[in-house]
């Protein structure tokens, strides 16, 4: 399959079951939330070593939030329910329960009800308060600035991790340029999140390593430097490689996300120094869920 000059591989990314929240933070302004949000879901970019992957959603209108007050909505996965209920709530306590002005709302009301204010009301030392409003309790907890509003719970529901493709190019700022214009188009995307840094990670990683201690190491096979040490899956001209990675609620949110991310890609084309298309997996023998880049792309 060739796109504007690019080609796409025939492989498939392979993605793993993940539990999954969002929540709702606001503040009195953009400015304000914006920076709440990015405290709560930072060094969050793996579950490998950082314990879940989150990442900002949105940005949110007044109109679009319970308090009627400039918002963004943010979302965190993990492998399990109990390790997402103690991310959510350590981050919820040192990053929006401190953060000026700041309010936080369950974002899903679906799914299994997991604490969000219900156990940082108690930081209100006996002088909290509920308030239960459209069968929903919320916390009033006194702080310096003012009070901390808090939604008693969010949902948490079942999800999808891992979703990803490759973006190889002819040079480094040529495959960057096409990853951010892949993230400017799947930010668009409800339901997902790219959890590396700006949405890109230029240190993918295969199973297991010659060192027994590290789990995960350099996909040495899309390393333009390694091309004469190894078994590379690059061409002379490819000098550069970049990969995109994807959480989403369900696999069509992964799956449209994937499609818009690659078709701006290809928008941009070979004749931007892109050459091909490609995505990271392990033989389709640790995860369920398979994304095939050639059935997306049809």
């Amino acid at each position: 399959m060739i796109i504007n000059g690019v080609q796409i591989d025939q492989t498939f990314a392979e993605a793993f079951p993940m539990r999954a929240t969002r929540v709702i933070i606001t503040a009195q302004n953009h400015k304000w939330a914006h920076i709440s949000a990015q405290a709560f879901t930072g060094f969050a970019t793996s579950v490998i070593a950082c314990g879940c992957e989150a990442g900002i959603e949105r940005e949110l209108d007044p109109s679009e939030t319970p308090d009627g007050r400039p918002g963004v909505s943010a979302m965190i996965f993990a492998m399990g329910g109990k390790g997402l209920a103690k991310q959510l709530e350590t981050r919820a306590g040192q990053c929006v329960l401190t953060s000026p002005t700041s309010a936080l709302f369950a974002g899903l009301n679906e799914g299994d009800p997991i604490a969000l204010g219900k156990n940082l009301r108690y930081f209100g030392d006996g002088f909290q308060i509920s308030k239960r409003i459209a069968g929903k309790r919320y916390w009033r907890v006194p702080v310096m600035d003012g009070e901390f509003l808090a939604e008693e719970t969010t949902g948490m529901v079942k999800a999808i991790g891992g979703g990803n493709f490759l973006v190889l190019a002819e040079s480094q700022p040529q495959a960057l340029t096409a990853c951010e214009a892949a993230i400017e188009a799947m930010k668009q995307v409800p339901n997902v999140i790219m959890p590396f840094p700006g949405g890109v990670v230029r240190s993918g990683s295969k199973v297991g390593s010659k060192y027994k201690t590290l789990n995960a190491s350099t996909n040495d096979a899309f390393c333009p430097t390694l091309k004469g040490q190894t078994k590379t899956e690059l061409s002379p001209e490819i000098e550069s490689v970049m990969e995109i990675v994807i959480d989403g609620l369900t696999e069509e949110d992964i799956k449209k996300s994937m499609r818009v991310g690659i078709q701006a890609v290809c928008d941009l084309g070979s004749a931007n120094g892109i050459r091909r298309i490609s995505a990271g997996n392990y033989g389709g023998k640790l995860g369920p869920f398979l994304f095939h880049l050639q059935e997306i792309m049809a």
